[in-house]
């Protein structure tokens, strides 16, 4: 039987450079897919060479709206199917609402909300056909918090991200494919460096609290394969995430605005 072939976007870095190996440590062939080939393709040559699997690197931008039906055509030229989805790619938006022009969001929604959502509707036929299939939604702690100042999108989306796979884990939960939001915390990845917080974040947030993206991708394929709709990993995201679901919204509201206010002083 042909291995099983898993599509993770985002891949160039973090967590979605981790799900690749994770999945191909697993014996899955990988497609990964971000903006930056050259990455890319240094990525599914250590992956065929480590791990004695197929690895297609699919250079797309995802803010084009045309890039999930792109991504689609490629993986049909290769003759392959996918058998799981990993929706990762994503970025911040510091600035603020008003400190970002609307095609700015526009492109913002598009990677974060609408691209994912594509994909999995053009994937998820193939998988309930065959009776398999996984799908992990990369969410974030930040979606369980009612609101926070600055990155005014960010937040809302994770939000939509994570009820949405619940939603879909219980449309599809009978046609063995799972479907979970991974909502990890603060991760040691480029995410920061990106949108330029590495340093004050280092100072703000306890060493305690990072985890490796490795150890989130572990986590996130382990709970992937039980069937979970929902994974948020480590002991202090879980710690603050069930905090999150009692304490009023107005006393999370002011904590989320002070600790802001520590991260950027």
């Amino acid at each position: 039987m042909a291995r099983r072939l898993v599509l993770i976007t985002g891949a160039s870095a973090g967590i979605g450079l981790s799900f690749a190996r994770t999945y191909a440590a697993h014996g899955w062939d990988v497609a990964v897919t971000a903006r930056r080939e050259d990455r890319l393709k240094t990525l599914v040559e250590e992956i065929s060479l480590r791990f004695g699997v197929e690895a297609y690197a699919l250079p797309a931008d995802l803010s084009d709206p045309a890039a999930p039906e792109g991504l689609q055509k490629s993986l049909l030229a290769l003759g392959r199917s996918v058998d799981g989805v990993i929706n990762n790619a994503g970025y911040g938006q510091p600035g603020g609402f008003l400190g970002n022009s609307f095609e700015t969001h526009r492109a913002f929604m598009q990677v974060m909300w609408l691209a994912p959502i594509e994909l999995i509707h053009r994937f998820l036929p193939g998988m309930v056909e065959q009776r398999f299939g996984r799908i992990i939604n990369v969410a974030s702690l930040a979606g369980f918090l009612p609101a926070s100042p600055g990155d005014t999108l960010y937040g809302p989306v994770k939000t939509g991200l994570t009820r949405f796979s619940q939603s879909l884990h219980l449309e599809v939960r009978d046609h063995g494919v799972h479907v979970n939001a991974l909502c990890p915390g603060w991760t040691y990845s480029e995410f920061h460096d990106v949108v330029g917080t590495r340093s004050k974040l280092s100072k703000a947030i306890p060493e305690w609290w990072w985890m490796g993206a490795d150890e989130v991708a572990r986590e996130g394929f382990v709970a992937a394969e039980a069937n979970r709709p929902c994974c948020v990993p480590g002991a202090p995201n879980k710690t603050v995430a069930a905090l999150l679901k009692v304490l009023p919204d107005d006393w999370i509201m002011e904590l989320a605005s002070g600790q802001l206010r520590k991260i950027h002083r």
